[in-house]
């Protein structure tokens, strides 16, 4: 201990010490095989991501045939590359995320493929998924990684293959992981979830036309029983997955609860992102292992050579590593990372009242199928020279997805009303007022008004704090409705 270190007070030093403890943990070398596994993964799965939006004409249907398009706040000027250059954009992505997956130019493929990827989210909020921002973060995350090191094209055209890496790359992706399980449980800790059932017992009695499973659903304990168990599912899943006795049973939970959420909601890709991302918490050598006994299946000679330890610095040695400074400027980064992600979602405490009505803080907080809102909205349109009023639906600006996405999202009204206002002026109108007419349902509650109807929406500026355009929520709980 250096005479600086000893000087200093009791608590500096324990910090000190405690830093210098998790730092040593943080780098402590581990077998590469499964970042570079789940970088394969994640490639072909974001590979087939693209060519399902190129096979199914979604490239259109959400980029091209729009004429308006919501903006996050921030970057109002991202705009849609012409149709041509938005089908040219999802062939690149398809073939960077098959680059991705084979290991070839990662250092250029892996960051391209986030850039444009995260392109494709921020042209038109209406487009937000949850997976969709889960894949921008895990893309994130594997560009800053090594994870091109071994088991890929780069590593045979270097003749260079590495097999261990810091144990902070594998503890930073677990982080991401249980943050979206854990924030997606705490955000069913309510009433509607709990209690009544809300909204799974609505999407539930829509599907009581299923083979095997929709009789199941025209009971009432249906609903109760599923709501109970995505709750317990997504608040312990993460917890069973760090024990090493539980894993192969917690991990053919996920695949069951993400197969059964697949078959029964329109959900997209989400089910195997996250199939593929609860990998991560298994042994750092799984691969390894996986591939012996492929082997030994093949060669039928039993169970085959036991892989070393993939814990085990003398079986897996460690790489050079970046020099102390660059260290410490990782694991600082890293730490403000993952403080960003524990932030994002709790930003809604700052607005008060029902998040999933107001909406402020909804997005990017793992907030996954809490509510189920529908609504209708008309705008009112007066001219502050003449008086004269006009009715103006939302399909005169917008698509089918636009509208109902933005029926039940209270800035969206805001967007489409300023947007209303320039139409008008620039077709020589003069100045006008834009207000809303804005009925809501919220987990089949009855219907309610989601914005003030006498507030000018095209004057108000955007703020930080609560939204004061918005109305309070409804108080009573929802109905209980029984299955069709």
């Amino acid at each position: 201990m250096t005479t600086t270190e000893l000087s200093a007070p009791p608590r500096a030093r324990g910090l000190a010490a405690a830093w210098s403890r998790a730092a040593e943990a943080l780098l402590r070398p581990i077998d590469i095989a499964w970042l570079a596994a789940f970088r394969a993964l994640f490639g072909l799965t974001m590979c087939v991501s693209m060519a399902r939006f190129i096979a199914y004409g979604w490239i259109d249907e959400f980029f091209v045939k729009p004429s308006f398009h919501f903006k996050y706040w921030g970057l109002a000027w991202v705009e849609p590359l012409p149709p041509a250059g938005m089908h040219a954009l999802f062939w690149a992505l398809a073939a960077l995320a098959l680059a991705i997956a084979l290991g070839l130019a990662f250092r250029v493929a892996a960051p391209l493929f986030v850039v444009g990827f995260t392109y494709l989210q921020v042209i038109d909020v209406t487009t937000y998924l949850n997976h969709y921002y889960l894949a921008s973060l895990l893309g994130l995350l594997l560009a800053a990684s090594p994870a091109h090191r071994a088991f890929s094209v780069d590593a045979l055209i270097a003749r260079r293959h590495e097999r261990s890496i810091p144990a902070a790359w594998l503890y930073l992706l677990r982080f991401q992981v249980g943050v979206v399980y854990t924030f997606a449980g705490l955000a069913k800790a309510h009433a509607d979830w709990l209690l009544h059932a809300q909204p799974l017992r609505i999407w539930l009695g829509s599907r009581t036309d299923m083979p095997v499973l929709g009789p199941l659903f025209t009971h009432p304990w249906a609903a109760p029983l599923m709501s109970w168990a995505g709750f317990l599912f997504d608040t312990s899943i993460v917890w069973l997955l760090l024990v090493r006795r539980l894993r192969p049973f917690a991990y053919v939970a996920v695949i069951l609860f993400h197969a059964v959420t697949r078959a029964l909601f329109p959900i997209g890709m989400f089910p195997v992102i996250m199939v593929l991302s609860a990998l991560v918490f298994f042994s750092p050598s799984w691969p390894r292992r996986l591939l012996a006994r492929a082997r030994a299946l093949l060669a039928r000679g039993g169970g085959g050579a036991r892989p070393p330890a993939a814990d085990d610095p003398a079986a897996s040695p460690a790489a050079r590593g970046p020099r102390p400074r660059a260290r410490a400027l990782g694991l600082a980064i890293g730490a403000a990372y993952c403080a960003v992600q524990l932030a994002l979602p709790l930003r809604f405490l700052a607005y008060g009242g029902d998040v999933r009505w107001h909406e402020q803080g909804m997005r990017f907080s793992w907030r996954v199928m809490v509510r189920e809102k529908n609504g209708s909205i008309t705008f009112i349109v007066r001219s502050r020279q003449t008086g004269r009023t006009w009715h103006v639906s939302p399909r005169e600006y917008l698509t089918r997805l636009q509208e109902r996405e933005m029926a039940g999202q209270p800035d969206l009204i805001l967007q489409l009303s300023r947007h209303i206002r320039e139409d008008f002026e620039r077709r020589g109108r003069g100045p006008v007022e834009v207000r809303a007419d804005a009925l809501v349902s919220l987990n089949g509650r009855r219907i309610a008004r989601l914005i003030d109807p006498d507030v000018d929406l095209a004057s108000v500026r955007d703020g930080l704090g609560p939204a004061s355009y918005i109305l309070p929520g409804p108080k009573d709980p929802p109905p209980h409705i029984r299955p069709l």
